[in-house]
């Protein structure tokens, strides 16, 4: 067995490196779960006692029993931390609201805001990955094969990552366009607050890890429809 077989990825197409790498990204039915759960709660608890704080103090105990939990089977703690983290900074927004003088309506919405501005964000330097030929995506192979710009090499490449970043930001652009309608209307007093904090939590809950999978799915079906080498030179050597 020579050294350079050593060096060459165990799999053998740029879509299944992107397959696997996706898969890890979205961790899983646990993971997806995982990150549902304290929205669920949060949403219930608040629209059930109509106060901030105990749907706060619900939700951030949720994540942080499945963080425990996490750490008690020695497993990979990142899902449960991205939870948590993003309650962390739903409580910050909505403190900040109370403090501004919110009654508990403004404090409940600002708690989805974060969430908001994250996919438009995400959204933006996607599209813009998109725009300049650098797909995100690229960057996922690159991170198997070991040279993190080699694959703009390959327009073949190239053109099957732009194709999954779009549907990696689809997902992002459609929580965007559904949520932040709402978020103005209760925020401008255009609908009932408690309705629309329902709302939110509703839409952020199907538009997660359910969106996710169908984009997931989608890409499934990109990559099984192409066999595109990861090292093309290989091949012929």
């Amino acid at each position: 067995m020579t050294a350079e077989s050593h060096d060459a990825p165990t799999e053998e197409t740029v879509e299944a490196v992107v397959r696997k790498q996706l898969s890890k990204a979205l961790g899983g039915v646990r993971g997806m779960i995982e990150a549902a759960v304290p929205t669920i709660l949060f949403t219930v608890v608040f629209l059930t006692v109509h106060e901030l704080k105990p749907a706060l103090i619900v939700s951030l105990g949720a994540a942080g029993i499945l963080l425990v939990v996490r750490i008690v089977q020695r497993s990979t703690v990142q899902f449960a931390v991205n939870a948590l983290v993003g309650i962390g900074i739903g409580a910050l927004f909505a403190w900040r609201s109370a403090r501004g003088g919110g009654d508990a309506g403004d404090q409940a919405l600002a708690y989805f805001l974060p969430g908001i501005l994250y996919n438009a964000g995400y959204a933006v330097v996607m599209i813009l990955s998109i725009v300049t030929k650098w797909p995100i995506v690229g960057f996922i192979v690159g991170s198997v094969t070991g040279d993190p710009t080699a694959w703009r090499q390959d327009p073949q490449i190239v053109k099957l990552c732009r194709n999954l970043t779009w549907l990696l930001v689809m997902p992002c652009v459609l929580r965007v366009v559904v949520q932040a309608p709402l978020y103005v209307a209760g925020k401008q007093g255009m609908a009932d607050k408690d309705f629309m904090v329902g709302m939110l939590g509703t839409a952020k809950i199907a538009l997660g890890w359910p969106l996710q999978v169908a984009a997931l799915l989608a890409m499934v079906y990109v990559l099984s429809r192409n066999h595109t080498p990861v090292r093309p030179e290989s091949r012929t050597s």
